[in-house]
């Protein structure tokens, strides 16, 4: 659990972080809104501040998803098949149930192709709310929460390759995989200095960028590169841990409220909902997350106990993962990094905005109360009275 206990610390920590600079973006959108427009469309070197931050800086969080997949699946949670199965049922449920739901509601408007926005989960966000609840769930449920996480990651990433990249250049591709095969014989040489590997790294990036397909794509097949073991030295000595430990903060503290300062910053007032398809994607997203995720990751996790290929996390019930799919639903960072590439009409993204954040307020405040009082059912001694 020491890992696992680490990565909450940072997560919580940065989940606060996260809750603080996007209510500042809100603020600052609605008080200044022209203002606010005009500092993240600045011209940086022929790029805005936002795609900055949306293409640039959040392939370091990416890169981190990819370090903790390749942690959890090399020594981890998910490293054994059958402790695997249980998160791997959960979070499929947790992602075709809402993608599902979004595309009832929105078929036939402009909005559809937003489906793979509700279903993403925000770790930081989902396990601050658990951290804050941790004297009332077993630990076996915070290794269950971030499974799920890390598999819910796994299909983000395969839906924004596959969904939501631009026209393929097959050269510029080719480019990128060589510099990615180039780092892999770096590592395999054991180079220890830095340098070549950011070299390496950046111009896996850029190539990608240019190939058509998201940049933050090179971030994690990165972090898949890097080892998590070495040959007689402990797992938290190793390059994947040492890269965590270095990244970590700089994601938390500075890129993920940097992405929730530029992406947050939803104007509310009448006519909000008006455009074509905008009521549609509001509702398929805030639905899709809060109950979309709700119904799906419950029952991903009974049908793989019921057929046997999973099992039930130690201590915990079926109430409290009723409570964790209700956590699942905070899909803020990676939901409003996959609206950004969905929809290219501003009134459609606005729109999946509002319907992110009123769903993971909602799924927040949800899935916190589920899991108080499944606890104290769970923790009342035979016959004691029901508190409260």
């Amino acid at each position: 659990m020491g890992p696992i206990r680490s990565f909450m610390a940072w997560e919580a920590a940065g989940g606060v972080a996260l809750l603080a600079a996007a209510v500042a973006a809100l603020v600052w959108a609605n008080v200044a809104p022209d203002a606010y427009a005009a500092f993240w469309a600045a011209d940086v070197a022929g790029h805005s501040l936002t795609a900055i931050v949306n293409d640039g800086l959040m392939t370091i969080f990416f890169l981190l998803i990819g370090l903790e997949v390749k942690r959890e699946l090399a020594i981890g949670e998910l490293s054994d098949r059958r402790a695997a199965a249980l998160p791997f049922a959960a979070a499929l449920g947790g992602m075709l149930v809402p993608a599902g739901i979004y595309l009832a509601i929105t078929a036939g408007s402009p909005a559809a192709t937003g489906w793979g926005i509700p279903m993403a989960t925000d770790v930081a966000f989902a396990l601050a709310v658990l951290a804050s609840l941790r004297s009332r769930v077993p630990p076996s449920l915070w290794a269950f929460l971030l499974g799920v996480a890390v598999i819910d990651d796994i299909g983000a990433i395969i839906v924004i390759a596959v969904a939501y990249s631009d026209g393929i250049t097959a050269g510029w591709l080719a480019a990128g995989i060589g510099s990615l095969l180039a780092f892999w014989v770096l590592v395999r040489m054991q180079v220890r200095w830095v340098a070549p590997y950011v070299v390496v790294g950046v111009a896996a990036w850029a190539f990608t960028a240019l190939s058509g397909v998201h940049a933050t794509i090179a971030g994690v097949a990165i972090g898949l590169l890097i080892p998590a073991t070495i040959a007689g030295r402990p797992p938290e000595k190793a390059p994947l841990a040492r890269t965590v430990h270095a990244l970590h903060p700089w994601s938390s503290f500075l890129i993920l409220p940097l992405f929730a300062l530029a992406n947050a910053g939803i104007v509310f007032g009448a006519g909000a909902l008006d455009a074509d398809g905008a009521l549609a994607a509001m509702l398929g997203v805030s639905l899709g997350l809060l109950v979309g995720k709700a119904v799906g990751l419950p029952l991903g996790a009974w049908l793989a106990v019921r057929t046997g290929v999973g099992r039930m996390p130690t201590g915990a019930h079926w109430g409290q993962i009723a409570g964790i799919g209700l956590l699942a639903g905070i899909g803020f960072t990676v939901s409003l990094f996959i609206t950004d590439l969905a929809f290219d009409d501003a009134a459609l993204e606005d729109a999946a905005r509002i319907g992110v954040l009123a769903g993971s307020v909602v799924a927040a405040i949800a899935g916190a109360l589920v899991l108080v009082a499944t606890g104290r059912r769970r923790n009342r001694a035979p016959g004691e009275p029901a508190q409260g």
